[in-house]
């Protein structure tokens, strides 16, 4: 143990946060889009196969363009296409939220296994290396904090800006409201259907972006399956921020230091079987929703009221 810490020092540590950092952002981003899903009241069950369309969408377009924002821009599409169609089936025409969300779960996988055929072989340009000047040289934390992708930065400011959003702007507060109590906005003349539509699709295209970091940046190739499960942690992440910004990042962290710590361990010759070393990010998940689990009032207070019911105008 002790050789482990004195391992974990300097420019180790260094690295183990800044890939902590990197890791924690593709869960973060597709979390803070499925919040925005369930403050509306929309429970979407499909971001594992939104991710991994929006990740094979975002290769293709980096392959063929040889820029990463082209690549970002289609993976979002792709997410925010994948989740109008659920929003359609679910909000207008009623169908059930958790069957649908499913279905297009299981729709993504194979939409993308189908599409990702021709990629497998194919290779994105020389990647451009990030910095920012003056910072990235200072000792430790210019490794840790100071050499990511400009994606990692705005997970960080999308997370604070939609803490405000939330609470204190106008839109922020009704899309609340059409959580906690669509009857009760919409006979004060909001349009519920629509504001629901508008958060899925936004909530899609933040999953989109989150499959397209996954095959842009965090690894840069196209393999199937390579969301692993991560859009499945992004849904329970909600849950344990109780429906929080903030909480939401500091989770996807966790998430994303645990999957790091696993290679460190393994890159330090830590005699544990490869299989519980992988396991480690999952179970830690397991576990955290279990001890939330145990206060069950404490989520029922903080979650909106009306996460996945359905709501019918007039009825």
């Amino acid at each position: 143990m002790t050789d482990l810490i004195f391992n974990l020092s300097g420019e180790s540590l260094a690295l183990l946060v800044a890939a902590t950092l990197n890791a924690g952002t593709v869960v973060a981003l597709a979390s803070l889009g499925l919040l925005l899903n369930e403050r509306a009241g929309v429970l979407n069950l499909g971001a594992e196969g939104m991710m991994l369309v929006a990740a094979i969408a975002g290769y293709a377009a980096g392959v063929h363009t040889g820029s990463d924002w082209a690549g970002f821009a289609a993976g979002a599409t792709a997410g925010a296409a994948m989740a109008a169609l659920f929003g359609v089936l679910v909000i207008w025409l009623n169908t059930n939220q958790y069957a649908t969300g499913l279905a297009l779960s299981l729709f993504g996988v194979g939409l993308s296994a189908f599409v990702g055929i021709g990629y497998t072989q194919q290779r994105l340009p020389e990647r451009p290396h990030f910095a920012i000047p003056g910072l990235a040289d200072l000792p430790f934390v210019g490794t840790a904090l100071f050499k990511h992708h400009p994606l990692v930065y705005v997970a960080i400011v999308l997370a604070i800006a939609l803490t405000w959003w939330l609470m204190r702007a106008r839109a922020g507060l009704v899309l609340r409201a059409v959580g906690e109590s669509p009857e009760s906005a919409h006979a004060l003349g909001y349009r519920v259907r629509s504001i629901r539509l508008m958060a899925v699709v936004a909530g899609g295209a933040l999953c989109g972006l989150g499959g397209a970091f996954i095959s842009l940046v965090y690894t840069p190739m196209w393999v199937e399956g390579m969301v692993a499960g991560k859009g499945w942690i992004a849904l329970a992440l909600t849950t344990f921020a109780t429906w929080r910004p903030l909480r939401v990042l500091l989770g996807a962290y966790l998430f994303g230091g645990v999957t790091m710590l696993q290679f460190h361990l393994q890159g330090q010759g830590v005699q544990i079987p490869s299989q519980w070393l992988t396991m480690l990010p999952y179970l830690a998940t397991i576990v955290v929703l279990v001890l939330i689990s145990r206060n069950p009032t404490w989520i029922r207070i903080n979650m909106p009221a009306s996460l996945g019911k359905p709501f019918h105008p007039g009825a």
